[in-house]
């Protein structure tokens, strides 16, 4: 080992820049490696999340979802279904009305209605051991997700107004304050920004935001925006979803496979292009390795003719240099997965609280960039140590 510092540190500056591109590709493989990482464990979460039931919504005649409310009556109709377990109507409205959505990986703020006995088939920890979920007929109650606690700073005890007042609302704007009860832990999907209410709050909501014209005669108790829905054990969801359309009319049941495919199917394309980006870097040092060990084998002509004459064997000569390539790997990757964390731990902090984490560093990755480093070093001194290997000694000893 002292041999090998003593050879990297022959050319300084040389050895700092080929270290220096192996650091830059690792750096990218790291950054965009956990981006891909956090963006594949939201969809997987979301994956979870929509695969465990069957959505419902409104449908026209041709069988497309319209996005009109339903009525509850509906209730009796789909649980009559053969397979389904419960159907509970849900309501979803805006956290922000009126605010213009931010490009961001996560999802936009919105309150929704849970009724507790759905708890029962799609389990929301509270991260909170003092919190609790929605009492049974009560209102005035919010359970709050992990991001959007997070964004207002609320625990539970505290009180939330909601929905947010946008800069532009009108003057018949109505707000309403909330006791937060509940805090869920983070689930990296759908429930990390949702505010939980009870149906009979969300559906007074939903009044509120429809025109002021519309709202004396609208009885918003009666409807509902869709429906969860749950099917018995070993019920195949899919399937259910094609009984609920042929047996229901008016709704349109979606496959959960089809959403979790759509869901899959975009992580596949963006890990693929952000993982081309960093592999382009890794190549780019590899070439740098690759040049700097040939350039030493130039320079050290005289001495691997020497270590061969004294004996020094072919495989001596070539496990020096394929182990010199390698260290320089290995510190290139140490040292790139090093940057690589600290700039997506600082940008991370730095995220407002509503966007969530941007970077997912797992200990798989900091063995996949490291691993691939001293890897792609390795590789990069075969060329030059086979080289150095096959010197012949009386030649390499007359060398200049």
């Amino acid at each position: 080992m002292t041999q090998i510092v003593r050879n990297l540190t022959r050319r300084k500056l040389r050895s700092c820049l080929t270290i220096g591109g192996i650091v830059i590709g690792i750096l990218a493989l790291t950054t965009m490696g956990a981006l891909a990482n956090n963006f594949n464990a939201l969809l997987d979460g979301g994956a979870k999340y929509y695969a465990g039931y069957v959505p419902v919504a409104d449908s026209n005649s041709n069988g497309v979802s319209t996005g009109a409310i339903l009525p509850l009556t509906k209730v009796q109709e789909l649980e009559a279904v053969p397979g389904v377990a419960r159907a509970f109507p849900t309501i979803t409205v805006d956290a922000k009305p009126g605010s213009l959505n931010v490009v961001s990986i996560g999802l936009p703020d919105r309150i929704t209605s849970l009724d507790p006995a759905e708890e029962s088939y799609f389990p929301l920890k509270i991260t909170d051991a003092a919190g609790h979920t929605l009492d049974a007929g009560t209102t005035g109650q919010v359970v709050l997700g992990a991001t959007i606690a997070a964004e207002f700073s609320k625990h539970v005890g505290d009180s939330l107004t909601l929905p947010v007042k946008p800069p532009d609302a009108s003057s018949d704007f109505v707000q309403h304050s909330y006791l937060v009860v509940g805090i869920l832990n983070k689930t990296l999907t759908a429930p990390d920004t949702a505010a939980y209410v009870s149906l009979a709050d969300a559906q007074q909501l939903l009044k509120e935001q429809l025109p002021a014209a519309l709202r004396p005669g609208f009885d918003a108790s009666k409807y509902a925006a869709g429906f969860d829905v749950y099917g018995t054990p070993g019920t195949n969801l899919d399937k259910l979803a094609d009984r609920i359309n042929a047996a229901v009319p008016g709704v349109k049941a979606q496959k959960p496979s089809k959403l979790v495919a759509t869901l899959l199917a975009g992580g596949a394309l963006f890990t693929e292009i952000t993982m081309a980006a960093a592999l382009l870097a890794l190549v780019i040092g590899g070439l740098a390795v690759i040049n700097t060990m040939i350039m030493a084998v130039s320079e050290r002509v005289r001495e691997i003719g020497l270590k061969k004459s004294l004996g020094a064997t072919t495989g001596v000569v070539l496990r020096e240099f394929l182990l010199e390539s390698s260290v320089i790997g290995m510190l290139g990757g140490v040292v790139g997965f090093g940057l690589g964390y600290a700039v997506t731990t600082l940008i991370n902090a730095n995220l407002p609280a509503s966007q969530g984490d941007l970077f997912l560093v797992t200990p798989q990755l900091a063995a996949i960039c490291i691993g691939f480093a001293v890897a792609l070093g390795t590789v990069a001194g075969i060329i030059p140590a086979l080289r150095a290997a096959r010197l012949d000694p009386v030649t390499a000893l007359r060398a200049n």
